[in-house]
């Protein structure tokens, strides 16, 4: 490993740009081992592309500074193994946005449905959709594919990468455990509160914030104790994060999420909002919930009848306090962190959970 440089704690933006430069360096280095296969894997590197281009990039950070946190100094090895966590993430919207039939993502056509119109223009036989669902079912397998490759490839010594590598399976083993628990729930038609919270702590809160504190603490050589601290803090900000999308899911602004007003609920997503919105509905109000969620076709009046449920049940209140108790939590949880790490992640904490994204 080179010999990192001590320097002022790096600002988000900063942190961003070098992140996006060690992920386009990778993808360059992958460009020729897929053209030795052929030209046809273009539209496989350019769709990867578009994917990774946006994002807020809040995993390789919560790495980063779970690194800087444990007495590790800012290099550039760091942030290379940092930011194969975005390979993971890529890998796992690829696939939730197959197993919910997602039109978008990032303001751009879904993979499967950028592959299903490579089909249809090519005039090919045989199904677009089918065609398109393959497709994006291999690149998330790709992009999973490279995140190891990224991570396990930087240039920290092997010995610290062997160090880490039980934090990064089990954030895996995680993640698609989670995936399970959503999909299972769509199938259930829901259920209780509790069970919808179940699948917000393993499909995304713990493979937000804390596997990527723990990662980067692992890498420098945490103790026990660090890990429980970051815990602490971790899981209860990575489920209010996962409960603001859900809100973002159902109320953001499209031109801020990149997905059409309303898409969580014509995809008929079994979140917490839902959850709270079912068990507080009277018969006349769960006939409007049955009738509607889920539906593909849903219209704005429709989107805008289900937003009105939500609110009246209350069940859009309960979320946001929810929300601002999980976020207290994590905060109490900052005050047994040192500097610099503790400032940075305190802004994580508004960044991760903000209302406007």
């Amino acid at each position: 490993m080179g010999m990192p440089t001590q320097s002022s704690p790096l600002d988000a933006e900063d942190l961003r740009v070098r992140v996006h430069k060690e992920l386009e360096t990778f993808l360059e280095g992958q460009q020729p081992v897929l053209d030795a296969v052929g030209d046809e894997l273009l539209p496989i590197l350019d769709a990867a592309r578009t994917l990774l281009a946006g994002g807020k990039r809040l995993r390789p950070a919560f790495a980063y500074w779970g690194w800087r946190g444990a007495g590790g100094a800012d290099c550039s090895e760091i942030v290379q193994a940092a930011a194969a966590l975005e390979f993971l993430q890529a890998c796992a919207l690829i696939h939730d946005d197959v197993m919910d039939d997602s039109d978008t993502r990032r303001g751009h056509p879904s993979a499967h449905r950028k592959f299903a119109g490579l089909h249809r223009t090519a005039q090919w036989v045989g199904s677009p959709e089918s065609f398109g669902t393959g497709a994006a079912i291999l690149l998330g397998d790709l992009t999973l594919t490279w995140a190891d490759e990224m991570l396990f490839s930087s240039d920290l010594s092997q010995d610290v990468l062997v160090r880490a590598k039980p934090v990064y399976d089990r954030m895996r083993t995680e993640l698609m455990a989670g995936q399970y628990l959503d999909l299972l729930e769509q199938a259930r038609g829901g259920g209780s509160v509790e069970r919808a919270l179940r699948v917000a702590r393993y499909k995304a809160a713990k493979y937000t914030v804390e596997g990527p504190l723990h990662l980067g603490a692992t890498l420098a050589g945490a103790p026990p104790e660090l890990l429980t601290q970051y815990s602490a803090y971790g899981i209860p900000l990575g489920e209010a994060f996962q409960l603001r999308d859900d809100v973002l899911g159902v109320f953001g602004d499209p031109a801020v999420t990149g997905k059409p007003a309303g898409d969580d609920l014509r995809e008929g997503k079994r979140t917490v909002l839902i959850a709270v919105t079912e068990e507080r509905s009277n018969p006349s109000q769960q006939a409007l919930l049955n009738r509607h969620l889920g539906d593909p076709h849903l219209t704005s009046d429709g989107i805008d009848k289900l937003r009105g449920l939500i609110d009246e049940t209350g069940a859009l209140s309960f979320v946001e306090e929810l929300i601002v108790s999980l976020v207290d939590e994590s905060h109490r949880a900052l005050t047994m962190l040192s500097q610099p790490a503790h400032g940075v992640l305190d802004d994580l904490t508004f960044a991760a959970t903000r209302r406007s994204e």
